[in-house]
C-alpha cells in the first residue's frame, strides 16, 4: 500500500471528482463520487509507479505525516 498524499475536489468543469497525486507529477483520477474519485486515485498510483519503474524513473518517496490515502 502506498501512503501518498491525495486532494479530492469537485470540478464543476468536469461534473466530477477530481483525485490529484501532488507528489507524482500528473497523477491524477476521477469519479462521479468521492469514494470513486478515490478508488480511481489508488489505482492510477499504482499504474504511475509501475510505468516510472519500467522507465527507470526514480519514485519519489511519499512525504510528511498527514493523513494520506492510497
Amino acid at each position: 500500500m502506498y501512503r501518498y498524499e491525495v486532494i479530492i475536489y469537485w470540478s464543476n468543469e468536469d461534473s466530477a471528482f477530481v483525485a490529484d497525486v501532488p507528489e507524482l507529477p500528473g497523477c491524477m483520477a476521477h469519479g462521479d463520487t468521492y469514494e470513486n474519485a478515490l478508488k480511481s486515485a489508488k489505482e492510477a498510483i499504482c499504474l504511475w509507479i509501475d510505468t516510472a519503474m519500467e522507465h527507470g524513473d526514480s519514485v519519489p518517496e511519499p512525504k510528511g505525516e498527514r493523513l494520506m490515502y492510497a
